[in-house]
């Protein structure tokens, strides 16, 4: 017995082989091509972009014009939601001073893929017509696909630096067929509203990149420690990823209400939640410095919590004072929690949180899903009307006889439905990425472009002048020797 736990220790722990030309390349090219299969053999346009169909559905529902073709109302939602997936979450985590390659080429290789699995994992799930055994794609499934992948962005931010290219595929290979399963039960079976994904996005998102990193834990991280933080430029580039994200949420929560007031009142929401946690974030961050200076990595990420815990009751009649309020508190809870939550984590819970996705998606994500609970369990005839009430909660069909109270019950079920799988499902495919195959780098080789990248010679030669890493850890760090030195005249 002894021997073999011996001989499991040396296989987990033996040297780490960081040359990846042909694990990446194998599993870039095998997953593709599994793509173009299953595509061909299920995936197929819908009635609004086939164009026999189009024409069809246009002659039996009196329709003249093309415009009411319903990509003219998605579109540009979608368009915003895809540049915060691909512009915003990669420069969100730019802000390491050496990591900014990987920071937004892994996100935009993982998005890339993951779209792609996320379309054919939410169609078996949702649009899979059982007579022709097809699915059947349109706008608003791409839009779906982005969710999808976001949440394997927002765990990648729990494991930045710490894992290879490949780990970080089957990471969104797990995530993208974790996500379609608990929404499938959230949404379908539980029947809760969601439209911004406080629960299904955020929560489970941020639960199960922070399950990953406990699993994959590294006591010896330490090593890296010189690499782990920024630079001045470098969280320039992350605040251009907040601005870009912080600009767009109200587009990612609105995207796929109903067309007219629901979609704007998400807006609206929205609008003002990120507004007051702005405010909010800025007022902790001063208040939590002697001489009253903001910390960066607070303005770069709380700022954002109240667009997350939106999410869910933006589409409800939770009032504008109501949004300002959500926004207030989340502004204040996630920058204590980068203040006193992420320390804790790391110390005591050996939970190494790169990107801190549990102050900024885990915690809000799950407070908007119980905001949603409260919200949607005292929803009344009088605030919205009966017809409301059936359009904003969907009470028709099988679930015509659901009360609000009932409602909101779902709806707290829903937010720890999306706990469990974050957090179970991440323990899961942590232990599966602590196999010694995947290429990831060693303790002393984190947070590093050059390990998987062909960095330009003048960035390897050039060491930084007057650092200061204002993420995570070692705030205080000693400044090195200046390597300036003045020629004499």
């Amino acid at each position: 017995m002894e021997n073999c736990c011996e001989g499991v220790g040396n296989f987990f722990g033996r040297q780490k082989n960081t040359n990846i030309r042909v694990r990446l390349p194998a599993v870039c090219f095998i997953w593709q091509i599994a793509m173009i299969i299953l595509f061909g053999v299920f995936v197929r346009y819908d009635h609004e972009s086939d164009v026999q169909k189009w024409i069809a559905y246009k002659q039996s529902h009196n329709i003249t014009s093309d415009i009411e073709n319903d990509f003219y109302f998605r579109y540009p939602s979608f368009q915003d939601v895809h540049v915060m997936i691909f512009v915003g979450f990669g420069f969100l985590m730019t802000f390491l001073k050496r990591y900014s390659f990987s920071a937004v080429g892994f996100n935009f290789l993982i998005a890339a893929f993951g779209v792609q699995w996320a379309l054919l994992m939410q169609g078996w799930f949702h649009t899979l017509d059982p007579n022709t055994g097809k699915i059947y794609i349109g706008i608003e499934s791409l839009i779906n696909a982005d969710f999808c992948v976001a949440s394997s962005l927002i765990a990648y931010g729990a494991i930045l630096g710490k894992v290879s290219p490949v780990q970080l595929m089957v990471v969104t290979l797990f995530g993208v067929t974790l996500f379609a399963v608990e929404e499938y039960i959230i949404l379908d079976l539980l029947h809760c509203r969601d439209a911004g994904g406080s629960m299904t996005i955020h929560a489970f998102g941020g639960y199960y990149g922070l399950a990953i990193s406990r699993v994959l834990y590294r006591p010896n991280l330490h090593q890296s420690k010189r690499l782990n933080g920024s630079v001045y430029h470098s969280d320039v580039f992350a605040m251009i990823g907040t601005l870009f994200l912080w600009m767009f949420w109200p587009s990612f929560n609105s995207a796929i209400t109903h067309h007219g007031d629901g979609q704007l009142r998400t807006v609206i929401n929205t609008y003002l939640s990120l507004a007051a946690s702005v405010l909010t974030a800025v007022a902790i961050s001063s208040m939590s410095q002697k001489r009253g200076k903001l910390d960066m990595e607070h303005i770069q990420n709380a700022t954002l919590a109240g667009g997350v815990a939106m999410g869910t009751s933006g589409e409800f009649m939770i009032t504008p004072y109501g949004s300002l309020i959500v926004g207030f508190c989340c502004g204040i809870i996630s920058t204590f929690g980068y203040i006193f939550i992420t320390p804790f984590l790391e110390k005591y819970l050996k939970i190494h949180d790169t990107c801190g996705v549990h102050n900024l998606h885990a915690m809000p994500g799950m407070l908007g899903g119980f905001t949603g609970a409260i919200v949607a369990a005292a929803a009344s005839v009088e605030v919205y009307g009966k017809q409301g009430l059936i359009d904003t909660f969907g009470f028709e069909g099988d679930f015509a006889t659901r009360s609000v109270l009932t409602q909101g019950g779902f709806q707290a079920a829903g937010t720890c439905v999306a706990i469990a799988f974050g957090l179970v499902g991440g323990a899961v495919v942590g232990l599966i990425l602590k196999f010694p195959i995947w290429g990831d780098p060693a303790d002393d080789n984190c947070y590093d472009d050059e390990v998987y990248w062909e960095v330009p010679e003048d960035e390897e030669t050039i060491p930084p002048v007057l650092e200061y890493n204002n993420h995570m850890i070692h705030k205080h760090q000693d400044i090195s020797e200046s390597n300036f030195s003045v020629e004499q005249s």
